[in-house]
């Protein structure tokens, strides 16, 4: 007999290795959350470890101590699906299927299908990438970041789409969770002004994030939740007073089909006490679920 709520984090770890000797298994058994989404492991696989009380379905890629991502789950699978098990139909997307970028699992003991994503970072546009111009990470590569990445985000929401739909025609709700590098509105940015000419804020990437939500396909949760104000931050920067004066971003996201978002109790974030108490430059944001309809 299933519980009557359940909780889902998304942690976007920057190493699990690193997470790890900060306090991540300490966070992990204080919190249990019934599903865990990972990502940028950053590591091999032999060196990802067990997690007690949990099956670890993980793709940690294939560009060494970059990307990774998994899924932690109470009951083992039924089912997983990475992109290279499950190779990506839609253009733009398919250099990226070995980076260890998507992963998603069939609960055994919900109706449920949970994916994992760690979106590219992506760059400024040619346009902005000036002397001086700001950016999460300005660099002048002739905006070809950007046009990588804003083909990926177009691939990924017709693949998107595809996976949902499949999920439908078994009887499951869906649930994407993880780091998409993309805050959607100006409650998902503490200085948004400045913002708007940085990667990760641009009005395109906006809009790809606008196009994903609808009341009858993809819900954004935490906004749902947390209602038109600003926060919940899930990133600071690791430099300067960023974490202590509480300037940051949301790029950390959980969007579910209509059904499962209804479910949607409680959202928060686990941000730490203090600077040096940081498990990660971002924060768990977890979600709880009820499953009562």
């Amino acid at each position: 007999m299933t519980s009557q709520h359940f909780t889902v984090a998304s942690f976007n770890v920057n190493g699990i290795r690193a997470s790890r000797r900060r306090g991540f298994d300490d966070w992990l058994d204080s919190r249990a959350p019934d599903v865990v989404g990972l990502q940028e492991l950053r590591c091999p696989q032999s060196e990802v470890g067990s997690f007690p009380g949990y099956a670890a379905s993980v793709d940690v890629g294939s560009i060494p101590g970059r990307n990774g991502v998994g899924l932690l789950t109470r009951v083992e699978p039924e089912a997983a699906r990475s992109w290279v098990t499950h190779p990506p139909t839609a253009r733009g997307i398919g250099a990226y299927a070995t980076h260890g970028r998507y992963l998603e699992v069939d609960l055994a003991d919900r109706p449920l299908t949970v994916a994992c994503l760690y979106l590219p970072k992506g760059g400024l546009p040619a346009r902005l990438q000036k002397v001086g111009s700001g950016g999460m990470r300005a660099e002048d590569d002739g905006g070809a970041k950007y046009e990588r990445k804003m083909a990926f985000l177009a691939g990924f929401a017709r693949e998107l789409d595809r996976n949902r739909l499949a999920a439908k025609r078994a009887g499951r709700e869906f649930l994407l969770v993880g780091d998409l590098n993309v805050a959607h509105t100006e409650c998902d940015v503490t200085n948004w002004r400045p913002a708007r000419k940085m990667e990760g804020f641009l009005p395109e990437e906006r809009e790809w994030f606008s196009s994903l939500l609808s009341p009858r396909r993809l819900v954004d949760v935490v906004r749902a939740q947390h209602g038109e104000r600003p926060g919940p931050l899930t990133w600071w920067s690791w430099a300067g007073q960023s974490f202590s004066k509480d300037v940051g971003w949301r790029v950390d996201h959980q969007l579910a089909t209509p059904g499962l978002a209804r479910r949607a109790r409680e959202c928060w974030v686990d941000k730490e006490t203090s600077p040096d108490r940081r498990l990660s430059d971002h924060a768990p944001l977890l979600v709880r679920y009820g499953m009562d309809g």
